[in-house]
Formats: C-alpha cells, structure tokens, sequence
C-alpha cells in the first residue's frame, strides 16, 4: 500500500513538473520533454576531467623521468605544477599547440651546440611559443631578447627587421648565450638564472650568500622574479613529459611550414614577392616573422628570405626575372604611388647615338631599370657584360646593344594602333615576355592594367 501511495505521489510530481522541462518554440511547437521514470538519464559533465595527484605521485615520476640537467622536487617546483595542471589548463594546452612548430627547431639548435635538449622548454616560460611577443621592458621573441644582447649576437634590430623574432636566428643565440652563461658558472639552473636576471645580479646572490654556487643555495639572494623562474621552467619540463596522467590530450597541434633559405639581394615586398611567385602571404609572414610592415629594406637587401619548400624550386628556376620583377631602386621601399618616368623613344634614339652604345650606372640604377629604359632585357645586358650577377656598382659602363634600341624605336614610332597578343594556353607573363624582345612582365602589366600575374587563354593583351 505505502510502496503504491509513494509511486502516485512521485508520478503526480512529475505531472507538475513536465511542462518546466520543456522547451516551446513558435515555429517548431514541443522539441524536449521530461525523461520518462523507466529510461536512463546520464550525467552530463560540462567540466574538464582533472586527474586527482599527491606529492608522491609526481616524485615517483620524476625520479623515473629521464634528463640531463638537475631535476630534484620540491614545494615550489610542486605548486607551479599544480599550477600548469590544474589552476591554469588553458596556458598549457595553448603551449601544446605551438610546440610542434618550435621544438624539432630548438632541438636541432641545442644538439648542434651540445646542450641539454631540455632547456627548449626555456622558451615556454619566457614567450609561450610567440615570436613575435615583447615585455614591457622592450624583450623581443621566443627568446625574449633585449636589444643589446641581440645585436650582440649579430641580430638586426632596427624599424624595419628585427631578427630577435626571427626563430632560427633567436634560437642559435640563445644557445650561444646559455652556453656562455654554463661557462660561466658551471650550473644549468644557474645559468638559467642568470639568463633571467643577467650574470651581474647572479654574482650578487653567490657573494650574499658566503660562495654557494647552486641554484637553491643563492635562492634566497636572486631577484623575486627569477626564484620563480627556473622552478616554472622544470614544472613545464613535468608536464610535457607526464600529458597523459594530467588529462591533456592536443587535438590540432600546428606544424612548422617546410622552408628553404632563398636570397633576393635587393629591397623588397613580400606582398609583391607573393603575388609574383602565388605564395600565399599568410604564410610568406609567418615564414618571416622578423620582416616589419612585410618589407624589406635597402639595408638588410642580403638577408635570406624563407620561402615554403613547395615554392622554393619554382623560385630558384625563376629567379632572374623575379628578382628583375621586384624591380626596386634606392628610392623609398615601394613608393607605387610616384609617377612611373617615360623617355620619349626620339630622346632615347638620340642619347644611344650620342653616348654610343654603352651607359655609365648612375646611383639608384638597377639592371632591370636600365634594361627597360633602353629596351634591352636583363639577360641580354648581362651576356654583352659578361656580368655574373645582377649586381651593378655607380661610375660602372655598360655595353648596350644599339639594334635593339633602334628596333623598338622603329616598331614604336611606325605603329599606329596598339600591337596585341592572344594568350595561348599554358601562357603566362614570364613567356609573353621571352617571346617578344625587350618586353617585361613589368610593362606588361603597366600596359594592360593587370593588378596580379594572372591571365587565360583567349585573353588580348597589349604588348606594345
């Protein structure tokens, strides 16, 4: 009796409390309702699973783990892992998207110097994995470094590159100046510190503290900051090493873009370099992270530029009508806006018969200029030259072959209308050019208004 009474009162209560279970839309009436007493209703967790650990448990894995520097446990070692596992997930699984970009690039660094491997994960702790950070002192990178000890490792720090951001630069000089700095005091968590504090505020600390010389024994002695410092460092040195047993699991880590080192010689844009070649910008910038304003100035014309592995070879091909396409001089980077220059072909006839056929390279000259001034191409002055390069010096005299010159002049006062050409599939702008002498794919451009490399068949083009 009690058993029936208690089963219609319970079935009663949820009577009354059906319809607060439902959910009513205007235009789709009843979408939900109340589970019913005999179907199983399972629990939703709406929080991440965060395994339960004790002090033992992570002692147990460190002395297991496998390392080359120092690695003993403590509390403040213990807090920050807590920290990393527990107090603040998102930091860690930010970092364990990034690795896979940075680390094969540290490790190849530090083996090359013959260093711990461990110390990569330095770079967590200064930057978490972004090269393009900066403190509010002015640090720059993965490595976060200042600008003096930057350049003091040969990086360009200036308004337009800064190499601190550079990856493989920043982490072939933070090896030098880690391995320096081990030299220096014979300790890895020391030179750690030192690498956080600066050498100086490490001395301070041995002398303060009567000559001891290791990290937990001038602890005390060593600015707030850096007695955080290495113990960050070994706790992120846990973890990546122990994801399983904290519950982390990356599901879309991000891998590097496979790059060669491709050297232009000359000032350029990237943007320009990328509509040239169909490399995509996005990855042209992140490719060169050092690269401000995605342009390269006349000052830094011998850096290497990164290109994607899949372009490299298409590049290389190319190269000598690229660089000539890229087509700057000495006048400020990029200035599309100034008025293009155009010699009447009367007044370039006349200078050829009076200066014969050779011209004095003047300041800001370069080969492709000259080769469009005079209707010549690049590799035609290049061949009567003997040049090997591109590279030209102010005061030199080029030879310039007159038949060329006197040719277009006759094409270009006989013709009345524009001359046009049909684009032929498999045609691009590079072989449009080739085909017609003394035509580059820069005047070709100007002539037809094209914004962009981009043609198909069927397409009339102005070629003169």
């Amino acid at each position: 009796m009690k058993e029936t009474l208690s089963r219609t009162i319970i079935l009663a209560l949820i009577t009354c409390l059906i319809p607060l279970s439902k959910a009513y839309s205007q235009d789709e009436g009843l979408v939900a309702a109340a589970p019913l007493l005999d179907e199983e209703v399972l629990p939703n967790y709406h929080y991440e699973y965060i395994p339960d650990f004790t002090y033992s448990d992570i002692e147990k894995r460190v002395q297991a783990m496998e390392h080359e520097m120092d690695f003993e446990l403590n509390d403040k070692i213990f807090s920050f892992i807590q920290y990393f596992t527990v107090r603040n997930r998102d930091y860690t699984k930010m970092v364990l998207a990034r690795k896979e970009l940075y680390f094969p690039l540290f490790d190849a660094s530090l083996a090359k110097h013959e260093m711990p491997l461990e110390i990569k994960y330095l770079a967590i702790i200064e930057s978490g994995l972004d090269p393009k950070i900066k403190s509010r002192v002015g640090a720059m990178g993965l490595w976060q470094f200042m600008p003096a000890t930057g350049k003091m490792y040969g990086m360009n720090v200036n308004s337009d590159v800064d190499d601190r951001m550079d990856p493989e630069l920043s982490s072939d000089a933070a090896a030098k100046y880690l391995k320096s700095l081990y030299r220096m005091f014979g300790d890895w968590e020391v030179a750690l510190a030192a690498y956080n504090c600066g050498p100086g505020n490490v001395r301070k600390a041995i002398r303060r503290s009567g000559g001891k010389k290791t990290f937990w024994g001038i602890y005390n002695y060593l600015p707030k900051e850096t007695r955080s410092y290495v113990p960050q460092f070994q706790a992120m040195l846990y973890v990546l090493n122990h994801l399983e047993a904290h519950n982390f699991h990356p599901e879309e880590p991000t891998y590097a873009i496979a790059y060669e080192k491709i050297r232009f010689d000359r000032a350029m844009s990237l943007e320009k370099l990328a509509d040239l070649t169909d490399i995509c910008l996005t990855d042209l910038g992140s490719l060169n992270p050092s690269v401000k304003n995605r342009k390269i100035p006349e000052s830094n014309r011998s850096m290497a530029v990164n290109i994607p592995k899949s372009k490299a070879r298409f590049i290389k091909e190319n190269l000598a009508w690229i660089s000539d396409s890229l087509n700057h001089s000495s006048t400020p980077l990029l200035a599309s806006s100034a008025p293009v220059s155009v010699v009447p072909v009367e007044t370039l006839v006349q200078e050829i018969r009076q200066n014969g056929t050779t011209y004095k390279v003047k300041s800001g000259d370069v080969l492709g200029t000259i080769a469009s001034k005079h209707g010549v191409t690049v590799t035609q002055i290049k061949s009567l030259n003997n040049l090997s390069s591109n590279l030209i010096k102010v005061g030199q005299t080029l030879k310039i072959n007159p038949s060329s010159v006197s040719n277009i002049a006759e094409n270009q006062t006989k013709s009345i209308s524009p001359r046009t050409y049909i684009v032929q599939p498999g045609d691009s702008l590079w072989i449009i050019s080739k085909k017609h002498n003394g035509l580059t794919i820069d005047e070709l451009k100007r002539l037809n208004n094209l914004n962009t490399n981009n043609i198909k068949p069927g397409q009339k083009l102005i070629i003169g």
